[in-house]
């Protein structure tokens, strides 16, 4: 595994700073996909953690990169249909669910290097104490409230899917943490209700998981950040009925238009999922746009506008971008196919 990131790593870095390699991404769109910037790059490195947070230091690394490498633009900006087809690569970042820290540690990088970025919100948890629930969860079961907090959720947890063995406290850290990353997306299975409860059992954290509308009129007004809906509730679309889905996409459009001077036309997609009933009932509303999990590149004039792919940023990517670097260049080589070596990505699933 060590050797594949190396050579990962290593074509990386060669195909982006050789003639061969930016003559290949000319006129190529990415989307970043983020979520977390936590305050230090040690409370990022666990498993459970490392694929949805990125650390100040990593997130700082990242951004001096990504302006050498690529012209970044804003979402929109690189969304419209009459952009350039040749000239320098251009890239737009995007985070998912509207966390807290976006304003407490990612913006202040963002000014500092003037980077701008979009953030798409889950409603319902801007401005209250709802909590995420594989936060709540999975920071309680990691030991975060003490000891009896954790055994309480654990004893609760057992009605529904058993906590492995490894997630006892006295376990070593590292494969602890992994079990808990691995547990974490079994109870993806459970229904949301379920998921809602035993996160409200959870104990309460200092502050709150979300943004609150004040911080994102703030950041929206620095002219760096644009936001958009990311589902209301977080529930996963294709699994709600048409009155509720209905009603889910009703409530976050209107939250974002009510709340923001400049709201994005996209729309994102909670844990990436939609079909075609999805696809119809956006369409409905107005949205030419909207954002998916799917890896690959943005290119106008092919494929779904109402599934644009994205590339995930995990913290081991942030940290050395020379992966992420390989993995846009695999984007870029699905349409042309220079020799570059036939890797294959393995990037955790995004919740």
């Amino acid at each position: 595994m060590m050797l594949k990131q190396m050579i990962k790593a290593g074509t990386g870095w060669l195909y982006l700073d050789t003639h061969a390699g930016r003559r290949l991404l000319r006129g190529t769109r990415t989307i970043l996909l983020l979520h977390r910037v936590v305050a230090d790059d040690a409370l990022a490195d666990l498993p459970h953690r490392k694929n949805l947070c990125i650390g100040m230091q990593a997130f700082d690394r990242l951004l001096l990169w990504l302006g050498q490498h690529f012209e970044c633009v804003p979402l929109a900006e690189l969304l419209a249909p009459d952009g350039p087809v040749d000239g320098p690569p251009r890239l737009a970042l995007t985070f998912d669910d509207g966390w807290r820290d976006n304003a407490l540690h990612a913006f202040p990088l963002l000014k500092e290097h003037r980077m701008p970025a979009s953030i798409f919100l889950s409603t319902d948890f801007i401005g209250s104490t709802r909590r995420f629930w594989w936060e709540a969860i999975g920071e309680t079961l990691w030991g975060s409230f003490g000891e009896e907090a954790r055994e309480l959720l654990c004893v609760r947890l057992r009605r529904h899917l058993g906590p492995p063995d490894e997630l006892r406290a006295a376990a070593p850290e590292q494969p602890r943490s992994l079990a808990l990353d691995q547990f974490l997306q079994r109870l993806k299975s459970l229904p949301p209700a379920t998921l809602r409860a035993l996160a409200d059992d959870c104990p309460s954290p200092a502050e709150p998981h979300a943004l609150d509308w004040r911080q994102v009129r703030e950041m929206e007004a620095s002219g760096l950040l644009r936001f958009g809906p990311h589902g209301a509730s977080h529930a996963i679309l294709t699994a709600l009925d048409d009155t509720s889905l209905r009603a889910e996409l009703h409530r976050s459009h209107e939250a974002i238009a009510a709340h923001c001077r400049e709201p994005l036309a996209v729309y994102c997609y909670p844990n990436g999922d939609h079909d075609e009933r999805v696809r119809v009932a956006l369409a409905r509303l107005g949205y030419d746009h909207a954002l998916s999990t799917r890896p690959g590149l943005y290119r106008p004039r092919q494929g779904a506008p109402l599934s644009l792919p994205r590339i995930s940023v995990c913290q081991h990517s942030a940290r050395q971008p020379a992966l992420l670097g390989w993995r846009i260049l695999q984007g870029a080589r699905q349409h042309v196919a220079p020799a570059l070596p036939a890797l294959h990505s393995s990037e955790a699933s995004i919740r």
